[in-house]
């Protein structure tokens, strides 16, 4: 607000109200004093260079941004910049005769040749834009800024908090970086037979969670024990073993993935978790010791609230593990150890197939964490059987399409869901309300079951559909008796339950029943989520709402 007051006083108009268009104004504005300054001490005839221009935009800014500046008082030349949100430099070799390339004007950059190959260069905010013309990717860092001029790019550091001290710009300093590969095929980024990305993404589940644990689960036999192998934390986990307690940070889906697998976690290891929406840590500035292991959790490995989280725990000191789906990402790079998910390429806004393969990782993750205690080894076992059949038992949960295909046309003209779970189904009530939530656009509640009395069960009647989820585990005669309670106020019940377990839920068949295959209780979130996702994909369809891009969304959230 000041610099838009600012630049109103000097004489410039606003055609909106958005942040962005103060910036470019901004631009103008730093241009034309520079110049005038530059014409008061006589040097009237060189031009302000351009990065300079852009540096003291930066300069003034605040808060997280991915900038690319043209102009047309610099012509053939372009500069970008970031600071918080993602901004990746793709790199093409052309053909020789450079057929197939184009100019400057057309968006592109022909680099000056190397070894007698002309280049192109491509700016982007995520590597799915940039696979379909290169795998060769600079991933810029915060405060670099990218400066491409006659067929050459340079990059640079501005540094930030001296120039904060200074008042000026302090000389920028080049910088050589490495190119990283982008390990992603073409086909990742197109539906196939599929008509939305997200459909498609929910039955790719049983490929993407046998990509996460590929080579991680170790069989046994031939005198060697089950066990997990993580080389990303191989060499930390005696210090997550003997830390104070085990914090888990993230938004959204997320958090969600992390709520499922908490119990799984203090049981296997020992230590104390604790759950942290990374706003609300911010905002209370919640204290983290250098004894804690902070696990942060996020799909893009960019989401803006997760990231000033994660630069918090690192200035207190604590142990900074991330688990992401993006390698390269902001999170991967500043955490100390962590866990890629290798889910593959996720296109459709509302999470699905990262969201089960965060479980099945944070479930490995409190595997090898309690691998030294004898006393859970044969439930360290039987947790490993199940992961090994997990695929398997989402493509028997994916059968279900049809049949939620069928609930969702009985659901789709209604207002309001609300959903029930406990233990480690919580999760799942709250993963499968955010869903139905942020696609459907239908109001949906995810509630802790043991809190029904405590307010939800007054708004109990005939009419508002309810979803308990109530699969067999040691919470299983709890959620019997909230059905009970349910059933008595007239509730329209749709009952998940473990598969020939419907008398027990339904004794007098007054609700539907979800039938799923059963699994070890800290795996079956995993399988529980996917007719929720089903339910959620077909209310979105017959409503008429677009399933890959829900209104007002983005699928990494990069700023507060």
């Amino acid at each position: 607000m000041v610099l838009k007051e600012t630049l109103l006083r000097h004489g410039f108009e606003f055609e909106s109200d958005t942040d962005t268009e103060v910036i470019p104004k901004l631009a103008k504005f730093v241009f034309d004093r520079l110049s005038e300054q530059k014409t008061n001490d006589g040097e009237g005839s060189e031009k302000v260079p351009f990065t300079q221009v852009v540096m003291e935009v930066m300069r003034q800014l605040e808060g997280a941004y991915a900038l690319i500046f043209k102009s047309p008082h610099y012509p053939n030349e372009l500069v970008a910049c970031k600071r918080g949100s993602p901004l990746l430099l793709g790199i093409k070799e052309l053909p020789e005769d450079g057929k197939g390339g184009a100019a400057f004007h057309d968006g592109k950059v022909r680099l000056n040749k190397e070894n007698g190959k002309p280049k192109e260069l491509f700016f982007a905010s995520d590597a799915n834009a940039l696979i379909e013309h290169t795998r060769e990717v600079l991933v810029l860092e915060d405060n670099e800024v990218a400066h491409v001029k006659d067929g050459g790019v340079s990059v640079f550091k501005f540094d930030f908090d001296k120039a904060k001290k200074m008042g000026g710009l302090p000389r920028p300093a080049s910088v050589e970086r490495a190119l990283s590969i982008l390990e992603m095929e073409v086909e990742q980024i197109k539906k196939g037979n599929y008509e939305h990305f997200m459909q498609k993404e929910i039955h790719e589940q049983p490929e993407s969670l046998t990509t996460t644990m590929r080579g991680r689960l170790i069989r046994g036999g031939d005198s060697k024990l089950k066990g997990v192998l993580l080389g990303g934390l191989k060499d930390h986990l005696w210090t997550i073993r003997r830390c104070r307690r085990i914090i888990f940070i993230g938004c959204g889906t997320s958090y969600n993935a992390a709520l499922a697998t908490r119990s799984i976690v203090e049981e296997l290891s020992g230590v104390p978790v604790t759950m942290e929406l990374a706003s609300d840590l911010l905002d209370r500035q919640g204290p983290i010791y250098r004894e804690d292991t902070a696990v942060f959790v996020s799909q893009s490995g960019e989401t803006a609230d997760t990231l000033l989280a994660l630069e918090y725990a690192l200035r207190k000191g604590a142990l900074c593990v991330g688990i992401t789906n993006t390698v390269g990402s902001a999170i991967a790079r500043k955490t100390h150890c962590g866990v890629h998910i290798n889910a593959g390429c996720e296109i459709g806004v509302a999470s699905t197939k990262a969201y089960t393969s965060q479980i099945a990782v944070i479930a490995m993750l409190a595997l090898a964490v309690g691998e030294d205690s004898i006393s859970s080894q044969s439930r360290r076992e039987a947790i490993l059987d199940g992961l090994f059949d997990l695929p398997n038992k989402v493509r028997e949960v994916l059968k279900l399409d049809g049949e939620m295909k069928e609930l969702a046309m009985l659901l789709m003209g209604e207002q309001s869901l609300l959903m029930f779970g406990r233990g480690y189904n919580y999760a799942t009530a709250l993963e499968g309300a955010l869903k139905v939530k942020e696609v459907a656009l239908m109001h949906s509640e995810g509630i802790l079951a043991g809190e029904m009395k405590h307010g939800p069960l007054a708004l109990v009647d005939e009419t508002l559909p309810i979803i308990v989820i109530a699969t067999h585990d040691n919470c299983f005669s709890k959620q019997q008796s909230v059905i009970q309670q349910l059933q008595a106020r007239r509730g329209r019940l749709i009952v998940m339950c473990s598969k020939g377990e419907a008398s027990l839920v339904c004794a007098n068949g007054g609700c539907r029943v979800i039938e799923v295959p059963q699994v070890q209780d800290c795996l079956q979130p995993v399988i529980n989520i996917v007719p929720l996702q089903l339910l959620a994909y077909h209310l979105t369809v017959l409503r008429g709402y677009d399933v890959d891009q829900p209104r007002n969304l983005a699928k990494s959230v990069t700023t507060e």
